[in-house]
């Protein structure tokens, strides 16, 4: 077995397994109850599944402009995503778009606050 082959077998089990956390994602926008709940599976398995497609390609790719290009991409999409949710989050939960029976604590609610 060649190197070759083995970066290709590597950089396929990259993309296969992007795919798959990318489709979780997927499903989990439509099947989670609320909005807290979605914006963790729009975040959280999106950014990874990302990030072993990005892997994927720049081993599959190998040359070094490409390379530097899919960092920048994974680099931008690792800051942007948590900051993105984080402001959905604070938007969703001062406009009262969640359900308070899921939430286990609410650090934000009034009685819970310092003077």
């Amino acid at each position: 077995m060649t190197i070759t082959a083995v970066l290709d077998a590597v950089a396929g089990v990259c993309l296969l397994g992007g795919a798959l956390l990318s489709l979780a994602a997927g499903v989990g926008l439509l099947r989670f109850p609320d909005l807290l709940s979605r914006m963790h599976a729009a975040t959280k398995p999106q950014v990874l599944g990302l990030l072993l497609i990005l892997a994927g390609t720049a081993i599959r790719l190998g040359t070094a402009v490409d390379i530097t290009t899919l960092v920048l991409v994974g680099a931008f999409q690792l800051v942007t995503a948590p900051v993105a949710a984080h402001m959905v989050g604070r938007t969703a939960y001062r406009a009262g778009l969640f359900r308070r029976d899921l939430l286990l604590t609410d650090e934000l609610a009034p009685d819970r606050r310092s003077p």
